[in-house]
């Protein structure tokens, strides 16, 4: 799937995120990475962006990869965040990158929900990166797949 289907996607799956800009920038076979911009719509009281917006933008990074993996394995398999942590050490403001570099471990999670048929979770994480390389937040999400 091209990056252009996924912000299609996005758009009548996740209208929040696309409205607010998110868009996947990046996909190979280690990583994938979202990017968002801070404007007047992404905006905080604070001059930063919003928290929730870098959320949807971090969740994305991971999601994208893990939609793949259970796309390619042709069978079906459900996906739903358990739980989440977020860690803020800089305004984020301009043009931030999410960066989720674990492909192959959600990969090998999927494989293994469905070889197993158990409910598997995998704790993935999604770092924020602003125009300087500056780490500005850090998320992971717990997520549950299972085979059905």
């Amino acid at each position: 799937m091209s990056l252009a289907k996924f912000n299609l996607f996005s758009l009548f799956n996740l209208p929040s995120a696309y409205f607010s800009g998110v868009r996947v920038v990046q996909l190979d076979a280690e990583s994938c990475t979202t990017t968002v911009k801070h404007n007047w719509f992404t905006k905080n009281p604070f001059r930063s962006m919003f928290w929730a917006v870098q959320g949807m933008a971090a969740e994305l990074a991971t999601g994208i990869p893990m939609t793949v993996a259970i796309r390619a394995s042709q069978k079906p398999v459900s996906m739903l965040v358990l739980n989440n942590k977020a860690n803020f050490s800089k305004k984020a403001t301009g043009r931030i990158h999410f960066r989720c570099n674990q492909r192959k471990a959600i990969a090998e999670t999927v494989q293994k929900a469905i070889e197993t048929k158990e409910p598997q979770t995998i704790w993935v994480t999604s770092v924020g990166t602003d125009r300087a390389g500056d780490v500005v937040s850090t998320f992971e999400f717990e997520w549950t797949l299972k085979a059905k």
